[in-house]
């Protein structure tokens, strides 16, 4: 039957092409830094300014898409990315690039991300109605679909890369957005703007809900330092891949691409789980999961055993992702959705780009191998902590919403 929604067909169209030209980038701009500096301090620098603009914007991102609706805040921020997404390469072609106008370019881009993210999730209930199970499922639908951009974007951008520079694929992604921009205008109808209450007055409103409830207070709390500790993966397999794998771009699109795999697999199983089994305790067990293949990237293997390792790892992301905006979507009142969706997305947000440079810089003492091992340990700890606020208040009942008839 969804299948038969206009809407959610176009949500999947632009979320398929966007997100290729965002897989892309992913792999390009990182790569970019290491191959013109050499340093993994630098590639942390830039993707910690892409990520900065979420923690300081975020929460007053919900004031806006409730005012504007998501649809609305879901076109301005691809009308903004488009053009913004080619100042670098235009700077580059130009031989006026600093890293500094490259750290303001990449802020400027990634302050739109917070807005967009946290529409691209409200949006969900207007198309699969106020059903907790329901909104998962349609979740874990738009997580297949980014994690089959996870697969075919970063080989595209090693193609792309290796065939004539990362700026040519920071260009294609800016064409991504401007389909996007397009494609959401004319074919998506939702998005309505959201009648405000007494409860949802105030630009913190979102995150008092969220810090008030028994189960979400607590699981924000957990998802901030796991966010943390997850961007030393991010950053170890771009060093791995130059460091260890010749600095062959083909490689490290390969690697990326095979958590792609992995993390398409997991969300085609994710959409039959969420309708079956409790989605607290399919978010806990997969948490802990997540890690352990990891341990194995501390040791040195070929590039595709690293490969499947990072598949392993990819499988279980949308088996935590799918059942947390599920419960976090219908568990909140929707005059609250907007500015608790953003408020999410900041608190787990915050420690992102300290975790980049703390990665960064520690390339410089420890070896990748090690990083790894830092890394799976970390999560894997926070993973229990995440199971043990689960089981203790995941079951409790939350606010609930009336399904329509």
């Amino acid at each position: 039957m969804l299948w038969r929604n206009r809407s959610l067909l176009g949500l999947l169209a632009a979320e398929l092409v966007s997100l290729t030209g965002t897989a892309m980038t992913f792999v390009a701009l990182p790569w970019f830094v290491v191959v013109t500096s050499g340093s993994a301090a630098k590639m942390g620098w830039v993707l910690a300014a892409e990520m900065a603009p979420i923690a300081i914007f975020g929460i007053p991102a919900g004031t806006l898409i409730a005012r504007l609706g998501a649809k609305r805040t879901m076109v301005l921020c691809d009308a903004a990315r488009a053009p913004l997404m080619t100042v670098i390469p235009v700077l580059w072609w130009s031989g006026r690039l600093s890293f500094a106008a490259m750290l303001a370019a990449t802020f400027a881009v990634g302050s739109f991300s917070a807005p967009y993210f946290s529409s691209s999730r409200l949006v969900l209930p207007e198309v699969a109605g106020e059903d907790e199970r329901a909104v998962a499922s349609v979740g874990a639908v738009l997580s297949g679909a980014s994690q089959l951009t996870q697969i075919v974007g970063p080989v595209l951008a090693g193609v792309l890369i290796a065939a004539t520079t990362p700026a040519v694929a920071l260009c294609v992604d800016a064409g991504t957005y401007a389909f996007s921009f397009l494609t959401i205008g004319l074919v998506v109808r939702a998005g309505r703007r959201v009648e405000q209450t007494a409860e949802s007055r105030g630009v913190l409103a979102g995150l008092r809900f969220l810090m008030r409830d028994p189960l979400l207070g607590p699981m924000l709390l957990v998802a901030c330092a796991i966010n943390f500790v997850a961007q030393g993966m991010i950053v170890g397999v771009q060093w791995l891949a130059y460091s260890s794998y010749d600095a062959n771009a083909h490689t490290v699109g390969v690697l990326f691409s095979g958590f792609g795999v992995g993390a398409l697999a997991g969300a085609l199983v994710a959409q039959q789980l969420t309708r079956k089994v409790e989605l607290p305790r399919l978010s806990a067990l997969a948490i802990v999961g997540m890690p352990l293949p990891l341990f194995l990237l501390a040791v040195a293997m070929p590039w595709p055993a690293a490969t499947v390792v990072l598949a392993g790892v990819g499988f279980f992301l949308p088996l935590v992702n799918a059942p947390v905006i599920g419960i976090l979507t219908v568990r909140t009142p929707p005059a609250l959705r907007p500015k608790a969706m953003t408020a999410v997305m900041t608190v787990a947000s915050l420690a992102g780009p300290f975790g980049f440079l703390a990665a960064g810089e520690s390339l410089r003492w420890i070896s990748v191998g090690t990083l790894f091992l830092v890394v799976a340990s970390g999560l894997l700890a926070l993973g229990l902590v995440f199971a043990e606020v689960v089981r203790r208040n995941g079951l409790s009942p939350g606010p609930q919403v009336p399904v329509p008839a």
